[in-house]
C-alpha cells in the first residue's frame, strides 16, 4: 500500500512516447518469444478445426488452449479456440475465448460445464459495425434454448447502466443444473477503447463479487478473443497484485502484457488498448487509496477520468463568444481557394466534434469562417480538419492503426497474410483507416456570408491580397501595399 502513491504518479505523468515505445517493444518481442518459448498453433491449423477459428490468425498456443474433454457425440473434438491465462495467484485464473460460432456454440457450452464456469465476462456486442462478431449463447429473457444436450434458461436479465448488461443463466445437461452470470460491456469498440475507464472497473467489481470464492476460472471473451480480453485479464492480475499485496517498486504493465501473450496470441492487440491499461491501473490505484482511507495521502491529487466527446453547434454565424474558443493545442491547415465565392452563398449551421471537454458549449467566433461542407467546398475558402497536435489514445487519420495478429503455425514470414477464405465466418484483422469523422478531428465549418472581414486587420487574413485595376489609370496609393 505504501508503494501506490508513486506507482499513481509514475502511471499519471508517464510521456506517450515512452508508452509507444513499449507497445513497439511488446510487438517486436512476440515474434521472439514464440521462437525461444517453442510456441506452436498446429491443432488450431488443423483441416478439421481451421473452420472453428472465427479468424484464420488467431490461433491459440498448443501449450496454453483449452482441451475439451467432456463428450457429446462420437464426433466430439477436443478442440475449441480459447486459452488458459494464468493469474497473479493461481495457475488457471482465466480462459480467454473468442465468442463462439454458429457450429461451436454447443463446445462453447462444453468448456463452460467441464470447467464450471461460474462468471462471464463478455467485452462485445453480437453485432458490430454490420457484422457478426459473436453468436448468441443464451436465451431471450425469461426464456429457454437448446445448445447441443445443454439447456440454457435466461432467468434474470437487468441493465444497472448504458455500458452493461446483467444475465442470470441457468444450464442443465443430464438432469444436472448449474447457475452462473454473464456481464456484457457494450461500450467498448472494437480496435479501440471505451471513453472512461470507471465502466470497465465496475464490471470487474461486479464479476469479482459475483465469483466470490469459487476456484474455477473467470471466462473472458470478445470476438477474437485478444485485444479486449487481453486488457481486461490484465486489468484483473494487476487487481489481485494489489489485493494479495504482491505489487512490486518494479512493477511494469509492459511486463504484464508481455506474460499474457505468452499464454494467448495478440493478446492486447492495438497501442490504444495498451495506453488504456495505465489509464484504467491509475484509477484503479487511486480507487484503493480512497478505500484505504484518504486521510492518509492528503497531498495525493484527484484523478481526472476523461469525459465523452461533446458535440457543439453553433447557433449562428452572426453571434459572437462571450469567450474566444481555446486552440492552443491545436494547428489549422488553410488552403485559399482560387477564385472568390459568391456574395450569394447561404448561410449554414456548422457542427464542432470535440474531445476536449475544455471547449465547453463554446461556438466560432464570427471573424473565423471555417468550410468543410461538401457543397461549399468549390465556393469557399477552406479550412481543413483541426487535429490535436498530441492525443495519446488515437492515431491520425492517415496513418494505418497499430494493432497485432499471430499468423498461423504453417504461415512462413515474409508471405504475407494467410489468405482470406469463402467461408463468412473466416475474417483476418484487416487495417481499418479512420474517416474525417473519428474522434481524432474536430471538424469546424460554418457559412461565409461576410466575405471582405477575411481580409480586414481584424479577420484572419490569410494571403489576403488586393489586385490592381486593369486601365490607363493610376491606381489609389492605398493598392500598392499589402493588408496585413
Amino acid at each position: 500500500m505504501e508503494l501506490l502513491p508513486s506507482l499513481l504518479s509514475s502511471l499519471r505523468t508517464v510521456d506517450p512516447r515512452t508508452v509507444d515505445q513499449e507497445y513497439s517493444v511488446v510487438r517486436s518481442q512476440t515474434s521472439l518469444l514464440k521462437r525461444d518459448l517453442s510456441l506452436t498453433s498446429e491443432t488450431g491449423a488443423l483441416k478439421e478445426n481451421i473452420k472453428k477459428n472465427r479468424y484464420k490468425d488467431i490461433l491459440p498456443y498448443d501449450q496454453s488452449r483449452v482441451m475439451l474433454s467432456l463428450p457429446t457425440t462420437d464426433s466430439d473434438s477436443d478442440y475449441i479456440n480459447a486459452s488458459f491465462i494464468k493469474g497473479a495467484t493461481a495457475d488457471r485464473s482465466y480462459i480467454a475465448s473468442q465468442g463462439p460460432l454458429s457450429s461451436t456454440l454447443t463446445d462453447f457450452w462444453r468448456m463452460i460445464w467441464q470447467h464450471g464456469v461460474k462468471v462471464i465476462v463478455m467485452a462485445c456486442r453480437e453485432i458490430e459495425m454490420g457484422k457478426k462478431k459473436c453468436e448468441c449463447y443464451w436465451a431471450p429473457v425469461h426464456q429457454s434454448a437448446a445448445f447441443g444436450p445443454f439447456t440454457v434458461c435466461n432467468q434474470e436479465e437487468s441493465r444497472p447502466n448504458e455500458d452493461m448488461v446483467i444475465r442470470t443463466l441457468t444450464v442443465t445437461y443430464q438432469q444436472n443444473s448449474r447457475s452462473l452470470v454473464q456481464y456484457q460491456f457494450l461500450s467498448w469498440p472494437d480496435h479501440d477503447v471505451p471513453y472512461e475507464a470507471a465502466g470497465v472497473l465496475d464490471l470487474l467489481v461486479r464479476a469479482r463479487n459475483s465469483q466470490g470464492a469459487h476456484t474455477s476460472p473467470l471466462l473472458i471473451h470478445c470476438s477474437a478473443g485478444c485485444g479486449r480480453t487481453g486488457v481486461i485479464c490484465a486489468l484483473d492480475y494487476i487487481h489481485d497484485l494489489l489485493v494479495s499485496k504482491r505489487i512490486t517498486e518494479d512493477f511494469s504493465i509492459m511486463r504484464i502484457v508481455m506474460d499474457l501473450r505468452r499464454q494467448r496470441p495478440s493478446a492486447v492487440q492495438t497501442k490504444d488498448q495498451y495506453q488504456f491499461i495505465f489509464t484504467a491501473a491509475a484509477c484503479m490505484f487511486e480507487r484503493v487509496l480512497q478505500a484505504a482511507g484518504r486521510q492518509r495521502y492528503p497531498s495525493l491529487p484527484e484523478l481526472k477520468i476523461p469525459e465523452k466527446k461533446t458535440i457543439i453547434k453553433s447557433a449562428s454565424s452572426s453571434k459572437r463568444l462571450s469567450q474566444p474558443i481555446v486552440m492552443n493545442d491545436t494547428y489549422a491547415v488553410v488552403n485559399k481557394p482560387r477564385h472568390p465565392p459568391s456574395p450569394s452563398t447561404s448561410p449554414a449551421y456548422s457542427t464542432v466534434t470535440t474531445t476536449r471537454p475544455s471547449v465547453g458549449n463554446r461556438s466560432l467566433p464570427s471573424s473565423h469562417h471555417y468550410d468543410n461542407d461538401v457543397k461549399g467546398a468549390s465556393a469557399a475558402p477552406l479550412y481543413s480538419t483541426v487535429k490535436p497536435r498530441a492525443k495519446p489514445n488515437t492515431l491520425p487519420s492517415s496513418a494505418t492503426p497499430i494493432y497485432d495478429t499471430a499468423t498461423s503455425a504453417n504461415h512462413r514470414p515474409g508471405e504475407g497474410p494467410p489468405a482470406l477464405g469463402n467461408n463468412g465466418e473466416y475474417q483476418l484483422f484487416a487495417a481499418e483507416r479512420h474517416s474525417s469523422t473519428d474522434d481524432d478531428y474536430e471538424d469546424f465549418s460554418t457559412s461565409v456570408t461576410d466575405i471582405p472581414n477575411m481580409c480586414s486587420r481584424d479577420g484572419i487574413g490569410f494571403n489576403c491580397r488586393i489586385q490592381k485595376p486593369r486601365g490607363p489609370r493610376d491606381p489609389p496609393a492605398e493598392w500598392s501595399r499589402l493588408e496585413r
